[in-house]
């Protein structure tokens, strides 16, 4: 069965950047959409099943920052954020936010194209598990800490209440590290190791955002952490006990 053109939507408010990117990607072959304001982006997401999201976090009315925080509570879709040179702290935001990648203005659209793809890719083979999950309840794989599960082929949170939450890849490939080595202190560089297959490169402050996102996915009071406990200079320990089943 063939897959559809991936889906492109491009979010700026800046007509030269929206044309230099529509005309690079549909050059390799996407199907792209256009949008000015977040506003039109989200009638768009409404209409349109949208492979990935190019978005500047400066736009007028909403900003690219609370569209992403708002897409991430309830879609998988690929975010790669639009920043300017001078917007290190909305980067980082932008990341505990659940944004994939960030590219900065000015950028060289030819590498972002790769880039795309790989996200593009990772996204549509999240998709094809979660549907192959959600067709199948028998042999679906669980890990139990605390009063939470992760369910591993949709990668979703779900606490006591049975309420479900998304996890991004980074997220999901961080916790199931922790939940594999509970009761060890794995250090960022050990980390890394786990989230190399991510679109954008792990560093030592980009794995401190993930811990912090999955804290707050995990109720984990991030002032006294009972989950994933801060070992000062050493780096992470999951402190709960993990069981898994089918």
């Amino acid at each position: 069965m063939m897959m559809a053109t991936p889906r492109v939507l491009i979010v700026d408010d800046d007509p030269v950047i929206r044309e230099m990117l529509k005309a690079y990607l549909e050059r390799d072959g996407y199907e792209v959409l256009c949008a000015e304001t977040a506003e039109e982006a989200e009638t768009i997401l409404e209409q349109q099943m949208i492979d990935l999201l190019m978005l500047d976090i400066r736009l007028p009315g909403k900003d690219g920052l609370t569209l992403t925080r708002e897409l991430r509570a309830r879609s998988e879709v690929g975010i790669i954020l639009i920043t300017g040179s001078d917007d290190a702290v909305d980067r980082i935001v932008g990341l505990e936010m659940g944004a994939d990648d960030y590219v900065v203005k000015p950028f060289n659209p030819r590498e972002l194209v790769p880039r795309a793809k790989n996200l593009v890719r990772r996204v549509r083979h999240a998709q094809s598990l979660e549907s192959e999950a959600a067709g199948s309840e028998e042999g679906r794989q669980i890990k139990y800490f605390g009063d939470w599960a992760l369910d591993i082929d949709r990668r979703r949170l779900i606490d006591a209440e049975g309420h479900e939450n998304l996890l991004t890849h980074g997220e999901f490939q961080l916790l199931s590290a922790l939940l594999r080595n509970a009761g060890q202190t794995l250090s960022r560089d050990q980390l890394m190791d786990q989230v190399r297959n991510r679109e954008w490169v792990p560093n030592d402050r980009s794995i401190d955002v993930l811990v912090g996102r999955l804290r707050r996915k995990l109720r984990d009071d991030p002032a006294d952490p009972q989950l994933i406990i801060t070992i000062h200079g050493a780096g992470y320990l999951f402190s709960s006990d993990v069981s898994s089943r089918q």
